[in-house]
């Protein structure tokens, strides 16, 4: 797996330092802008009480569920329509209705059908994250180049050892592209989410904070749901090289 791009921190360093230098001098004023140390005796105190890892850890468990739901759903609809393109074509015209319309537009209709429970933000994670994940599916599959299938035929393969062994090794690179869009939009969705309607969570700590005037807080939650992220990106990008080396390692043995 690739280091982490050091060379990307910098810019993370300087607006620190123009932030904590501004602050200090009072260049803007704090309210709108509260100071770093602020922001760090916020974080210190909600990790004390423990509110904060709470909070992250309800926001995790339910991009979890409605993203396990997702990859269920995403992937073999993504196969089928691949694999079968003829028929999709009947069922394209609902699915790219259904992609165009925001998941927080629906967010009034879901709360009135599934409540303001754990069930409504388990469907907006859905809702935003599926289609990433579809629609690389489903683009891995059906344009699977024609010369490796001639190749496969040419060898007098069945269709089900083309589709296992040529189709879809060579859509696991627009899967996996598919699996990590859809882990972001899953974040965005769930913070929309849970600002509307929650009682607890990261968008919820984050609104919280505005009614009471805590913009330090606000800032804070920002921060989290940034890193917090970034850091599931990069678990996800370190699982999946890991997986794929063992792939190789697996099938170098085979032929060893």
């Amino acid at each position: 797996m690739k280091r982490l791009n050091i060379k990307g921190v910098y810019i993370f360093i300087i607006i620190f330092l123009i932030w904590g230098i501004g602050s200090f001098f009072n260049l803007w004023n704090s309210y709108i802008i509260p100071s770093p140390l602020k922001i760090w005796e916020s974080f210190l105190k909600l990790i004390e009480n423990g509110k904060l890892i709470k909070h992250i850890g309800i926001s995790l468990k339910r991009i979890g569920i409605g993203f396990s739901i997702t990859v269920f759903l995403a992937l073999p609809l993504g196969i089928f329509f691949g694999t079968f393109p003829k028929i999709y074509m009947y069922f394209k015209s609902i699915f790219e209705f259904l992609r165009h319309t925001p998941p927080l537009a629906l967010i009034p209709m879901i709360i009135l059908w599934f409540g303001i429970g754990e069930t409504s933000k388990i469907v907006i994670i859905v809702l935003a994250s599926f289609f990433p994940v579809f629609l690389n599916v489903l683009k891995g599959i059906s344009q699977c180049d024609k010369k490796y299938i001639e190749v496969g035929q040419v060898f007098k393969l069945s269709k089900k050892d083309i589709f296992y062994k040529i189709i879809l090794p060579n859509s696991i690179p627009d899967i996996l592209i598919g699996l990590k869009l859809g882990i972001g939009y899953s974040w965005r969705a769930i913070i929309g989410a849970e600002l509307i309607a929650a009682s607890s969570g990261i968008g919820y700590l984050i609104l919280d904070a505005q009614q009471i005037s805590r913009s330090d807080i606000v800032v804070l939650g920002i921060i989290v749901i940034g890193v917090t992220g970034i850091a599931t990106d990069y678990l996800f990008s370190y699982l999946v090289t890991s997986y794929l080396k063992k792939k190789r390692g697996d099938y170098n043995e085979e032929y060893v």
